[in-house]
Order: C-alpha cells, then sequence, then structure tokens
C-alpha cells in the first residue's frame, strides 16, 4: 500500500511538473511572438473583410455583367486578390493556433519557402494587372480614337495571360535560384525582381496616373475624368503605398529570415488586396457627395461607365462624319 501511494504521489508530481512547464512554455512563446500575435490577428480580420468584398465582385462581373476589356482585367485582379487574401487567411491562423500552443513543428524550411513563393505569385500577378489596367485606361483617355480604332479585341484577355505567365516565370526563377546552383544567388534575383516591380509596376503607373489626373482637371479643356478612372486612380495609389514597403522588405531581406518584418509585409498585401471592392463602392455609391445605392449598384456605375461613354463617342463621331 504504501508502494502504491508513493507511486500515486510520484506520478502526480510529475504530470503537474510536466504541465506547469507546458503551461510555461506557452505562455514563454506568446511574449516572444506578441506583436507578430496582434499583426496577425489585424490581417485575419482584413482577411475576412477583403474575401466577402472580391467574392462579391467576381461574382457580379463573371455572372451578372457583360464582360468589357476594362471588367476582364478587374476579373481576373478580383480572381488573384481573392487567392491570396485565402492563403493569408490559412497561414496566419496556422500561425497564430502554433503561437498560442508553442507548436512550429510545419515551419519546415523548404515549406516555408514554398509558401513565400506562392504569395509572390499573387501579390506580382496583382500588381502586374492593377499596371496594365491603368496604363490603358490613360491610353484610352489620352487617345480615344486611336485607341478604339487599333485596340485589339481581345487584347485584355491576352494580357492576363501573358501577365500571368510572367509572375510564375519570375516566382520559378526564385525557387530554383534558391535550391539549385546558378551564376545568380537567390538574394540577388529576389532584390533584382523587386526593383524593377517598384520601378516598373509601382512608381511608373502612379506617376502616369497622377500626371494624367492633373492634365484632365487643369488643363485648357477640363474634363471629368469619370467613375471608372477615379477608381483606377485610387486602386494604383494604394498600390504604390502599399507596394513600395513590400518591395523594400523583401529587398532588404530576400530570404525572410526576420519574421517580424514577414508579418509586415503580410499586413500591406491583405491591405492592397482588400482596398479594391471598397474603392468601388465608395466611387460607385457617391452621387452629389452623398452614398446611395446597394453594392451591386454602385459597380454598375462604375463599370456600365466605360461602355457607355464608348457609345456615345461613337455617336458623335457618326454624326460629325454624315454631312460629309
Amino acid at each position: 500500500m504504501e508502494d502504491t501511494n508513493t507511486t500515486n504521489v510520484s506520478l502526480s508530481y510529475m504530470t503537474s511538473g510536466y504541465a506547469d512547464s507546458q503551461a510555461a512554455n506557452q505562455s514563454q512563446c506568446i511574449r516572444q511572438h506578441h506583436s507578430m500575435m496582434i499583426i496577425s490577428g489585424v490581417c485575419i480580420g482584413i482577411c475576412m473583410c477583403g474575401l466577402v468584398g472580391n467574392v462579391m465582385v467576381v461574382w457580379f462581373l463573371g455572372f451578372q455583367m457583360k464582360k468589357s476589356p476594362f471588367t476582364v482585367y478587374v476579373l481576373n485582379l478580383a480572381i488573384t486578390d481573392f487567392s491570396l487574401l485565402l492563403f493569408l487567411l490559412v497561414k496566419l491562423t496556422l500561425h497564430f493556433i502554433s503561437t498560442v500552443y508553442c507548436i512550429f513543428s510545419f515551419q519546415y524550411h523548404l515549406t516555408n519557402y514554398i509558401l513565400m513563393d506562392l504569395f509572390l505569385f499573387w501579390y506580382f500577378v496583382s500588381m502586374y494587372l492593377l499596371t496594365a489596367m491603368s496604363l490603358e485606361r490613360c491610353l484610352s483617355v489620352l487617345f480615344p480614337i486611336w485607341y478604339r480604332c487599333h485596340r485589339p479585341k481581345h487584347l485584355s484577355g491576352i494580357m492576363c495571360g501573358v501577365l500571368w505567365a510572367l509572375a510564375g516565370l519570375f516566382v520559378s526563377l526564385v525557387f530554383i535560384s534558391c535550391y539549385f546552383p546558378l551564376h545568380i544567388s537567390c538574394e540577388q534575383l529576389v532584390q533584382g525582381i523587386s526593383i524593377v516591380n517598384f520601378l516598373i509596376f509601382s512608381l511608373f503607373p502612379f506617376l502616369s496616373n497622377i500626371s494624367l489626373f492633373i492634365k484632365l482637371q487643369c488643363g485648357s479643356r477640363r474634363q471629368h475624368p469619370g467613375k471608372l478612372y477615379v477608381a483606377i486612380l485610387l486602386s494604383v495609389i494604394f498600390l504604390f503605398l502599399f507596394g513600395f514597403p513590400f518591395s523594400v522588405v523583401i529587398f532588404l531581406d530576400p530570404v525572410y529570415s526576420n519574421l517580424f518584418y514577414l508579418h509586415i509585409s503580410y499586413l500591406m498585401a491583405s491591405m492592397n488586396s482588400s482596398i479594391n471592392p471598397f474603392i468601388y463602392f465608395l466611387v460607385g455609391s457617391c452621387r452629389q457627395h452623398r452614398f446611395q445605392g446597394s453594392m451591386k449598384v454602385a459597380l454598375q456605375r462604375v463599370f456600365k461607365e466605360k461602355v457607355v461613354s464608348e457609345e456615345s463617342h461613337v455617336s458623335e463621331d457618326t454624326a460629325v462624319q454624315t454631312p460629309l
């Protein structure tokens, strides 16, 4: 009987000691990653809101509205942003759970790089699509007759395919350079791509759209830019604000060794991918300095405006040419 009691006491002591040590380890993990847990929680909330907004845009443009050159870009952009936000939601939720329970077994080196390459792919595609859409919109405003007469019919679909392939090429090169011996190192390639993305796909569309807006507002013939152009301009501005810090993060830390900077880049990406549906809603619902209408009505006002304006231009050209 005494041996049994002694054994039970020792087992109870060991069990309680293990539980206490496990609780202490969990508390220590939470304290060490406290700031990243806050960032992850904020990102998860932003991702959930952005997923809802992008689903509504995909549903409306994919099933409720006739395709136009710009809606093809916006539909691809919404699909890309939805994929990126869904990926971030899953990854950050796993990170949040692993931090609370002090479990980091799933964060293998190779797995982490594969997940980061997927993140880069969707972020690049989102950036490239918005750049192509903004530049084509600038051409349609600056050279309307040339744009209507010489633009290929399926240019939007072709450009979307090319940009998806370009992002896949860049990400594949990054992955290969990190795990196979090449003449260029992984760090140098990531830094080079980040510089190209900033100069061509962030800074250039930002400056071109700002210049066009100033020209339309301050020129001799002042013109109203239209809701679609205002929506694209705001999207490009937010792309520059959120894309530039991310380019700086991957330029300074191309191997993702600093987890705090990595979570900051996640926060920037979630904001960039979530903001566009709300821009469409705000621009489309704003009438006479008041917000009116539902999400569907707001999207109709933004994306049907281009079709109407093109038809009006065509009718005007026909009316001018008829007396001749």
